[in-house]
């Protein structure tokens, strides 16, 4: 599950999309925390949305695994 949040802001007199916060909630076998975890740190590095949208929105998430 995740839950967003997000920011709008009047930017030069334009509506924009300033911030998304996204909080990831999953559940993960034990003897797959680990691999979650890895693929936690570099996930942002091979998403097509966040790659298109990190200069110009700012974004930030974390995540709870059980």
């Amino acid at each position: 599950m995740a839950h967003v949040q997000g920011d709008v802001a009047a930017v030069d007199g334009v509506l924009k999309i300033t911030a998304i916060r996204i909080k990831y909630e999953f559940k993960a076998p034990q003897d797959h925390l680990e691999k979650a975890h890895r693929a936690l740190e570099v996930y942002a590095d091979l998403c097509p949305a966040y790659q298109s949208v990190k200069e110009c929105i700012a974004c930030s998430w974390e995540a709870t695994i059980s």
